[in-house]
C-alpha cells in the first residue's frame, strides 16, 4: 500500500536509528526518539530548557521566540498531562496553537494521516505534536513533511517518549547535578512503557554509572538485556544504593492475558512504600511520569513526600518543550536566551 493510501488506524514499524531527526549540519529537525542522539545534544537540550525554567515565574509569561509559527497538536491517543504542557509550553513562546480533536476530526470519518498532513499544511501548520498509539506512527509523519515543517513526537504506542525522557533527565540534573555517579533503579511495567526506553537510551547517553529495571518477569520485555541494563526481581536487592527511582504506571490497557496476579500483589511485592525507601540512598529522589496509580505504584505518603520531585516533574516538562520547540524550529534553530526579552 503506498504512504498517500496509507489508513489512520495502520500499525508502523517504528525505526532502528535516529538519522531522520537531524539536518545536514546535525542540528535537530525533528524530535522522535533520545535513542541514537548525542550526548552534546541532549545536554543542548537541558541548557536551552535551564534558559526557559524562569519563564513561568514572570509576570508575563511569553518569550517571543515563535512568534508567527503555528503549531498543531495532533493527539491520537488521550492525554491530559502531555497535551496541556505542549500547549503552554508554544503558547509561552508565543505561538498559536490548534489542538485537533481527533474524535470529531475527519480522521474519525476514515481520513488518512497523511491526507490529515497535507490538510494542515496547506493551513501553514510549522509543527506537529503527535501522541499516536501506534509504535513509529511520529517517524511516519516525519519522513512525509514539508521540510519546513518539524515533528515531535509525543509519544508512540510502546516505543519512545523523548520529552518526557528529557524533562526527567532534566529534574535529575537539577536536583543530583550530574549524572556519572548516579544509579537509577526504573521499577514497574517495563514492557508495555515507552517511556522506560527513552529514559533508558538518555541515562546511558549522559553517562549514568548504573541503570537497572525492578520488575516481575511477566512485565520485562524480551530484548531487556540489550538495553543495557541490570535487571533485578525484589525491591530489596535492586534499591540497594540507589540514587534515583522512577516509578512506572502499570498499564492495564496495553496488557493482554494476566501478566500480574493481582493488583494487591503487585503493590505488596513492587509497590514502593515509606518502609521499601530505605533500602536506597538516604537523599533517593522519586519520580513517576504520571498518572500515579496510589496504592498500585506507590503509597500517598512516598507520592507527597519531601523525597518526591513529581510536581518538579511536570514544572519543567514546560521548559523542556520549550527547549525542544526552539531547537527545532527556532530562528536558525539555536537557543535564545530568554532572559534578552
Amino acid at each position: 500500500m503506498s504512504p498517500s493510501k496509507q489508513p489512520a488506524s495502520t500499525s508502523f514499524k517504528a525505526p532502528d536509528s535516529s538519522r531522520l531527526q537531524l539536518d545536514e549540519q546535525g542540528r535537530l529537525r525533528h524530535f522522535l526518539t533520545t535513542e541514537g542522539l548525542s550526548k552534546d545534544t541532549l545536554i543542548e537540550i537541558m541548557d536551552a530548557a535551564e534558559s526557559f525554567s524562569s519563564v513561568g515565574n514572570q509576570a508575563v509569561k511569553k518569550v517571543p521566540v515563535l512568534r508567527g509559527k503555528t503549531i498543531v497538536n495532533l493527539f491520537f491517543e488521550n492525554s491530559t498531562r502531555t497535551r496541556t504542557t505542549f500547549e503552554l509550553a508554544a503558547k509561552r513562546l508565543s505561538a498559536d496553537v490548534i489542538n485537533l480533536n481527533i474524535a470529531t476530526s475527519a480522521a474519525a470519518k476514515g481520513e488518512s494521516i497523511l491526507d490529515t498532513i497535507r490538510n494542515l499544511e496547506a493551513m501553514h501548520a510549522d509543527m506537529f505534536v503527535v501522541r499516536h498509539s501506534d509504535s513509529g506512527a511520529a517517524h511516519f509523519i516525519a519522513r512525509h513533511v514539508a521540510p519546513h515543517v518539524s515533528v515531535i513526537n509525543a509519544g508512540d504506542g510502546q516505543h519512545a517518549h523523548p520529552t518526557q525522557a528529557m524533562l526527567d533527565m532534566f529534574t535529575i540534573r537539577r536536583v543530583k547535578k550530574q549524572f556519572t555517579n548516579l544509579k537509577v533503579a526504573i521499577i514497574g511495567d517495563i514492557l508495555h512503557s515507552r517511556v522506560a526506553r527513552s529514559q533508558i537510551h538518555a541515562l546511558n547517553t549522559l553517562g549514568a554509572k548504573e541503570v537497572r529495571v525492578i520488575a516481575p518477569k511477566t512485565l520485562l520485555p524480551s530484548d531487556t538485556n540489550s538495553l543495557g541494563v541490570h535487571v533485578y526481581g525484589d525491591l530489596k536487592t535492586g534499591l540497594k544504593g540507589v540514587d534515583v527511582i522512577v516509578m512506572l504506571r502499570l498499564q492495564r490497557e496495553r496488557m493482554s492475558g494476566a501478566l500480574l496476579p493481582s493488583e494487591h500483589e503487585y503493590f505488596q511485592c513492587f509497590g514502593l512504600t515509606e518502609e521499601k525507601l530505605a533500602y536506597a540512598k538516604p537523599d533517593v529522589m522519586v519520580m513517576h511520569p504520571g498518572p500515579i496509580n496510589r496504592g498500585v505504584e506507590m503509597d500517598a505518603a512516598v507520592a507527597d513526600g519531601k523525597l518526591s520531585v513529581i510536581l518538579q516533574q511536570v514544572a519543567n516538562g514546560i521548559a523542556v518543550r520549550m527547549a525542544v520547540m526552539t531547537l527545532t524550529l527556532g530562528p536558525n534553530r539555536t537557543v535564545i536566551d530568554a532572559d534578552n526579552y
